[in-house]
């Protein structure tokens, strides 16, 4: 398992590729708020696998499901993503949401994945193998980070054009 700040880190890296698929997907009026709900819900969800496990209507607030079970398993969490990312074109105001917090969730499993506790991603757990809990923490986050420049490049290639075209035109 990934530490809290390591889950937090890849958190906003979820966030900034979350808030890019909804604003090359979305074509509504409201893409902007999409953007943003999709980054802060990509955010909390990078964290939810955990957090979902914990009973927070009891005063104990232990654990009412074993921790990496049903919170950590993988085709949920895609099967979430999916469906998500297919209505966002349809101006469901749910879609983004949804999505964001997909996206974070799915980061979470992939932080966790080299842990040697694995994370059912299919049926039982698979794991890496590669590191203990806690360690190599930065290696999880630069690949995050690493992940979302590369899938946010095409929206900065767009936007650096359309940012170019609008100087050429106001300022002369």
């Amino acid at each position: 398992m990934a530490s809290n700040a390591a889950h937090h880190a890849t958190g906003w890296a979820a966030g900034v590729i979350a808030a890019t698929a909804v604003a090359q997907a979305s074509h509504t009026s409201l893409e902007h708020l999409g953007c943003i709900l999709a980054f802060c819900a990509a955010v909390a969800g990078s964290t939810a696998p955990d957090w979902m496990e914990v009973a927070w209507w009891s005063r104990a607030r232990r654990l009412w499901i074993t921790h990496r079970t049903a919170t950590h398993w993988g085709i949920g969490w895609i099967a979430a993503l999916v469906l998500s990312y297919q209505a966002l074109g349809h101006g469901y105001v749910w879609a983004p949401v949804l999505f964001g917090f997909a996206c974070g969730g799915l980061m979470h499993l992939l932080a966790d994945w080299p842990n040697p506790l694995g994370v059912p991603w299919v049926w039982g757990r698979h794991s890496l193998n590669l590191w203990n809990s806690g360690r190599c923490d930065l290696i999880v986050v630069a690949l995050a980070w690493a992940a979302a420049c590369w899938l946010v490049r095409p929206l900065w290639a767009t936007t650096a054009a359309r940012v170019a075209a609008w100087v050429a035109h106001h300022v002369r």
